[in-house]
């Protein structure tokens, strides 16, 4: 069995360049959630009607977040026996549960090693602004309201803290 990293941490924190990063020096595979699922989700909502950008609704939430990250860890535990593995989402809610880290470690066979992605809001908000991404555009129209929903502090479990504030 391989070794496990999960990288969490805000919408344009930088997350998946941590991840892309680490993956690549560990010789490891990347299962990041926007590109685990993304077709299948903008197509989903298209077909239910509603707003195939919208990534912060309950609707998304209810339809999407389980499965997308149970189609992480399904594929991280097919990865595991072969490589290392990256696993790169919020996990926003998980942020706030003590226990979640341990339950995951159960999931996967192997206790991840754990590195929050975090920067100050008023960068993640450029960089969410010169990424150009439709799915960010409901986000930047109401800025202040979808700041104040996000979860800033770090995790309850024990991680590494990654400040790209500077970068």
């Amino acid at each position: 069995m391989k070794g496990c990293h999960l990288v969490s941490g805000p919408p344009a924190s930088g997350k998946t360049h941590y991840a892309r990063q680490l993956a690549a020096e560990i010789g490891a595979c990347l299962i990041d959630s926007d590109e685990v699922a993304e077709r299948l989700v903008r197509a989903g909502m298209s077909l239910a009607g509603l707003d195939p950008d919208d990534r912060d609704s309950p609707a998304y939430k209810e339809a999407y977040r389980e499965v997308v990250y149970e189609t992480m860890y399904d594929l991280a535990c097919s990865n595991l026996p072969a490589v290392p593995v990256v696993i790169a989402g919020p996990f926003t809610r998980e942020g706030g549960d003590s226990g979640w880290l341990g339950s995951l470690e159960q999931r996967l066979g192997v206790k991840p090693t754990a590195h929050f992605v975090w920067c100050d809001p008023e960068t993640r908000r450029r960089r969410i602004a010169a990424r150009g991404e439709a799915r960010d555009r409901p986000k930047l129209e109401a800025w202040d309201d979808y700041v104040a929903s996000c979860r800033e502090e770090r995790p309850l479990w024990q991680h590494q803290f990654v400040d790209t504030s500077s970068l």
